[in-house]
């Protein structure tokens, strides 16, 4: 056998064990509607903030307009924006007519050991118990989401019909231009692909995951994985927070949200570089030999296959089959974002940009400077947070 022919069959054997063994991570079910609960319970949503100007007003509006049967209530923490935020935040509760019922609050200031987010939710949670006691279901979201109508009382209908302790929906995120298009359903496919979301649900599975935009979760959950507090220094924060709530015996699900959408942009290429490398290579535990191996695996999965299909000779056969294969897996997560199907094909071109960014995202940490979100600096080689 050539080694063409061995490479071959490595990268079309991989792709048949990752349609048929991986919890079938790239095929997208529609979740059914649950029954309404005899009674709607209150929800907090809580939304850690800084320098979200341009989309704060928004999230909030949105959240106001929820056609949520029971009582919802909004916090907003003001973490130390410099662009008027937490004015804008009380501007669109006012606007709503729901001044009552949204209380923006400012961020202590950070300590040691903390990162910036996980202190300003910690504090949300803290206010939000404080003001509105009734609600045991907090809804943990980020400033740049814009609800969809229906989510909430979808999402609190699931948790509660199922007896989950946390609900989690990957929202729609920003696709508007063409690196956009290109770069983030991407995303979302390898995320499926590293944590399927049938396994996230099945309590006999040790994969536990969660997308940060949009985390229904009972308030006394919280209050049994130690708060807050248990996940302070997390930059992968939801999913930090979904491994805990599994660990203490907790019940969840991740789902795609069908009418949630993220409002951040990415101004492009360099913009979805730096989404990428910023927490890269803390989700690979800094290891190099992970590194290694991720990189041999993308390789051999996304590249090798289309590779060896134009190539010809001796495994071409096989390399059309993968790349059919990757290019059918793809597709769905293609046809989610409404987008050309002929994105599709092109994965083992988005996975080069991957492959550089999760590159770039280790070298910056061994030279100690860690990735930049909103003027601090998170995940430097010597664990410090700015």
């Amino acid at each position: 056998m050539t080694l063409s022919s061995s490479a071959a069959f490595v990268a079309a054997g991989a792709w048949a064990w990752l349609l048929t063994m991986r919890g079938s991570f790239w095929h997208i079910d529609k979740v059914p509607p649950h029954a309404a609960p005899e009674q709607w319970p209150a929800v907090v949503a809580v939304i850690p903030a800084r320098d979200e100007a341009e989309d704060i007003g928004s999230t909030v509006t949105s959240l106001l307009s929820q056609n949520y049967p029971g009582p919802l209530s909004v916090v907003v923490v003001d973490d130390h924006s410099s662009d008027g935020t937490a004015d804008i935040a009380r501007a669109a509760a006012e606007a709503a007519g729901a001044g009552p019922r949204v209380k923006v609050v400012p961020a202590p200031d950070l300590p040691p050991g903390w990162t910036g987010k996980m202190w300003a939710q910690n504090h949300g949670v803290k206010v939000a118990a404080e003001s509105f006691p009734e609600a045991h279901l907090l809804l943990l979201t980020d400033a740049d989401i814009r609800h969809g109508k229906g989510e909430l009382r979808h999402m609190v209908a699931k948790l509660v019909a199922e007896r989950l302790d946390m609900a989690s929906l990957m929202v729609r995120l920003w696709t508007e231009g063409f690196w956009e298009q290109a770069i983030v359903p991407a995303f979302v496919f390898f995320f499926r692909m590293l944590y399927p979301f049938s396994w996230v649900g099945d309590k006999r599975s040790s994969t536990a995951a969660a997308a940060g935009g949009y985390v229904l979760i009972r308030r006394a959950m919280i209050e049994r994985i130690g708060g807050i507090a248990a996940i302070k220094d997390a930059l992968i924060d939801d999913c930090s927070l979904a491994a805990a709530v599994k660990a203490h015996g907790g019940r969840l699900t991740l789902d795609l949200a069908k009418e949630t959408i993220s409002t951040r942009r990415y101004h492009g290429p360099e913009g979805l570089w730096k989404m990428i490398s910023r927490s890269a290579f803390t989700q690979l535990r800094h290891s190099p030999l992970l590194l290694l191996g991720t990189l041999l695996a993308m390789l051999i999965i996304f590249v090798l296959p289309p590779f060896l299909a134009l190539r010809g000779g001796h495994g071409a056969t096989l390399g059309w089959f993968a790349w059919g294969a990757m290019t059918y897996a793809y597709v769905q997560m293609v046809m989610y974002y409404r987008l050309l199907p002929f994105w599709a094909p092109l994965l083992p071109l988005v996975s080069l940009f991957y492959l550089g960014a999760t590159v770039d995202s280790a070298l910056k940490y061994w030279r100690g400077e860690g990735g930049q979100w909103k003027g601090r600096t998170q995940d430097p080689q010597a664990g410090r947070t700015a």
